[in-house]
């Protein structure tokens, strides 16, 4: 049976509620009184602010944001306790009419007094750059696809069937009976469907030689000798690791 955790040992309760530019900021203690009055603080000064303000014998909440993380590696070390709370499953919880920034980071006390923040984990920072990067990876081949798809399409306007392998032939194209206009989109996408695909080989190739070092390595060549398990597959999978 799990240990209950003891919620009542912290003296104050934070909640900071991050937006784009700024960060929302205010604590109570277990009797859900204010001892850190909410304020806003620009994120070009939120470091600074949080060495000064936090300490032992605070806990904090976030939500889940696109820059969940950087805030939590500053908080973490200055706090005793440190959450970061899945934002959708909150707002299940916690659901008001009322919706304002003060209002964001009561509900996020209440939560965390009460200990039922639904909490994420939290992952080390080399699986979260792993992740990042197989995110741009994917942007990349996303971006690929769109620009085949265009000269897909313009391709099949004028009825013409692209021999295997030529999308990118500069001589073929030349030979294609299309207008100047056309001529010059051609031309881009044509460049601009070698650069990704080069970018996309220099992650791939990068990918392969981070998931053969530490921490990833003893992992990787186990998955790479599994039948299909190439570096495309292997790193999404160990970005993927679960908390232990």
């Amino acid at each position: 049976m799990e240990e209950e955790k003891d919620t009542s040992g912290y003296e104050r309760y934070v909640a900071l509620d991050i937006h784009k530019e700024y960060v929302m900021a205010g604590g109570q203690n277990v009797k859900q009184e204010w001892v850190m009055p909410v304020r806003r603080i620009s994120m070009a000064k939120f470091r600074e602010w949080a060495i000064a303000n936090f300490r032992e014998g605070d806990a904090v909440v976030l939500e889940t944001t696109t820059n969940v993380w950087d805030i939590y590696d500053i908080v973490a070390p200055q706090a005793t306790r440190t959450v970061v709370a899945h934002a959708g499953a909150v707002r299940q919880i916690a659901e008001a009419r009322v919706k304002t920034d003060k209002e964001d980071v009561k509900r996020l006390i209440r939560l965390l007094i009460a200990d039922i923040v639904p909490e994420v984990w939290v992952p080390p920072a080399e699986v979260r750059e792993l992740r990042g990067m197989i995110s741009y990876r994917n942007r990349l081949v996303k971006m690929g696809t769109m620009v085949r798809n265009r000269l897909q399409s313009l391709l099949h306007r004028h009825n013409i069937l692209l021999p295997k392998g030529r999308l990118v032939d500069a001589t073929w194209w030349q030979e294609q009976k299309v207008s100047t206009l056309e001529r010059m989109q051609i031309q881009q996408e044509r460049v601009m469907l070698e650069e990704l695909d080069r970018h996309k080989r220099e992650v791939d190739a990068e990918l392969g030689r981070q998931c053969l070092r530490e921490p990833w390595g003893k992992q990787a060549v186990r998955l790479l000798q599994l039948p299909g398990f190439g570096v495309v597959m292997t790193t999404p999978a160990l970005a993927a690791q679960v908390q232990v």
